[in-house]
């Protein structure tokens, strides 16, 4: 049986969401199902160790730089023509827009489940998934993804960067896409300060290439702590994944890394500033930390000058013992 997953989000976090609702699908047919998502998903190098999944179809729409081929309508026939010739039984469509309903329609894929139509608005990321495969094939799915380690490159990665048992290690994820997500450097600081004042720590300092990334980054490493630090920005988003199952804990703004490392099953402090609480709560393996004098987080709380270092440690002396 051919079956096709549509997961037309754009963001690392997105992919790695949805992936326990796609492997559902998979255990309940009994096989690999293809995924229709766009390249900025890295899921092709975030499924490379995926039994669930077949083949990666990309989703070329909506790039900041050029119109996508799956652009307007001659787009979506072109992606119709595409997929038609896979010969797919059943599509399982996570959104609600009826442009993909058209285009699996016109690709003759005669089961098509879909979210509810033109229900977008202020829809519950989790909750729509775990209703949909719940009503879709009668599953009760818990949000808990899972990316898969091969464990010969997590003990390469320990000899090759020198990881022990001996040091704290510890993932900074210091990036983020919006401004207002990234937690100022002084504050990745002073936890570092607490963190050394106690324990023999080593760091590895994950971000993007962005300027104002870039910007925290050479504050930390302008630091005393630049001889205990390992920049990843260099690094392929694959060559991280040994480095950060290596770690004891993971401290990420609301970020890629953030939903990386839980995913890879490492505990994650997760500093949220300005984005809903549940993008930094969904799994079992992260841990919230939210600005003083707020009681949840929202879109614009742009709190992310009131992150307390303390807590962040307090938080952190707690996952280590």
């Amino acid at each position: 049986m051919k079956i096709l997953a549509i997961q037309n989000r754009m963001g690392i976090g997105d992919m790695i969401i949805y992936l326990p609702f796609i492997e559902a699908i998979s255990k309940k047919f009994n096989t690999k199902v293809d995924i229709l998502v766009k390249d900025s998903s890295k899921a092709s190098e975030i499924l490379k160790e995926n039994k669930f999944i077949n083949e990666i179809i990309n989703l070329d729409r909506n790039n900041s730089n050029r119109k996508g081929v799956h652009d307007g309508i001659f787009g979506s026939f072109s992606l119709a023509s595409q997929l038609k010739t896979y010969k797919f039984q059943k599509v399982f469509i996570f959104n609600s827009s009826l442009r993909y309903k058209l285009i699996c329609n016109f690709a003759s894929i005669k089961e098509i489940y879909q979210y509810p139509l033109f229900k977008k608005k202020k829809q519950h990321i989790i909750l729509a998934a775990q209703n949909f495969v719940k009503n879709s094939i009668g599953e009760t799915v818990e949000s808990e993804p899972i990316i898969n380690i091969n464990e010969r490159s997590k003990i390469d990665a320990a000899s090759k960067y020198k990881i022990t048992k001996k040091e704290k290690n510890i993932i900074l994820g210091i990036g983020g896409s919006g401004d207002t997500k990234r937690i100022p450097s002084s504050i990745f600081l002073k936890f570092m300060e607490k963190c050394n004042h106690e324990y023999d720590c080593r760091f590895f300092l994950a971000t993007g290439n962005k300027v104002a990334e870039q910007s925290i980054l050479k504050d930390i490493l302008n630091s005393k702590f630049k001889s205990k630090c390992l920049p990843l920005d260099q690094m392929s988003l694959l060559q991280t994944f040994p480095l950060i199952a290596n770690c004891d804990v993971a401290i990420c703004n609301d970020s890629s890394f953030s939903h990386l490392s839980a995913a890879i099953r490492i505990p994650t402090i997760v500093l949220m500033a300005d984005t809903p609480l549940l993008y930094g709560s969904y799994s079992s393996k992260m841990f919230p930390i939210i600005p003083e004098g707020e009681t949840t987080v929202y879109h614009d709380t742009l709190g992310k000058y009131k992150i307390d270092p303390q807590k962040i440690f307090n938080k952190f002396k707690d996952l280590i013992n």
